[in-house]
């Protein structure tokens, strides 16, 4: 299995400190960013990674991350994404280099010390979203599950004003190649941004009965935003220098 980092976008929730460089490229105690979804990619086995950039600082990765030898990447990959068109948009970009097999997809600011290794080894086909509970759930895609069997999911809302659970679909997927044909069925009017929605690739896979999920153990945070970031160098700062 390949896997894909999706690091594009201004990070305008973060400015002026994305004036300077990438969001993702940020410190989050004494890493930048993107070495944690590295690091989630890595400790599952997968080697092969293509980071999906833009903007005007996509250069600075080449310089942080170089050729990926230091953090345990064998072959890495760069795109550019030319427009702000959501995270889908931003993902199909890496249809040549699945060369049409399995992915494992994080968002760039995505922070957990999960190891997915299992679910990577197990997966067969269709998607696999992780979810976790949090106290914020309306900032993210809500997984809504069958009431008759909890172990499905009926639908997934996109940051809905009222939601109907509290467990939030991270940043982190596992597709088949199947992926990129949902993202040609995409519609920029799903929810009304103009963007290609992840969350309509994966009601896609809903419908056709092909998406399972898993809950997210242990710590995940985006960091996103002035409070997500606050939130996940503490965590970190703590694991990697606990206070005595």
């Amino acid at each position: 299995m390949k896997g894909v980092i999706l690091a594009g976008g201004l990070g305008t929730r973060l400015y002026p400190l994305t004036h300077v460089t990438n969001k993702h490229l940020l410190p989050v105690y004494d890493k930048p960013m993107v070495y944690y979804p590295i690091r989630t990619l890595v400790q599952a086995g997968i080697t092969e990674i293509m980071i999906v950039t833009g903007g005007p600082h996509c250069g600075h990765f080449m310089k942080v991350l170089k050729n990926g030898d230091e953090w345990g990447i064998k072959h890495l990959e760069y795109a550019y994404q030319e427009k702000e068109g959501g995270i889908a948009d931003a993902l199909k970009l890496a249809k040549s280099f699945a060369d049409e097999g399995p992915i494992a997809v994080i968002l760039g600011d995505n922070t957990t010390d999960a190891n997915i290794k299992k679910s990577v080894q197990d997966f067969k086909s269709g998607a696999v979203v992780f979810v976790k509970e949090v106290s914020d759930p309306h900032r993210f895609g809500v997984a809504v599950f069958d009431p008759k069997d909890k172990t499905k999911i009926l639908r997934i809302d996109e940051k809905p004003k009222n939601p109907e659970t509290n467990f939030a679909v991270t940043g982190l997927y596992i597709y088949d190649n199947k992926v990129f044909d949902y993202i040609k069925q995409c519609d920029p009017g799903y929810i009304g941004r103009g963007e290609l929605e992840i969350t309509q690739v994966n009601n896609f896979y809903v419908q056709e009965k092909k998406l399972t999920w898993q809950k997210l153990e242990g710590f995940w945070s985006d960091a996103g935003t002035f409070e997500s970031l606050f939130r996940s160098n503490e965590f970190w700062a703590k694991k990697r220098a606990p206070l005595k």
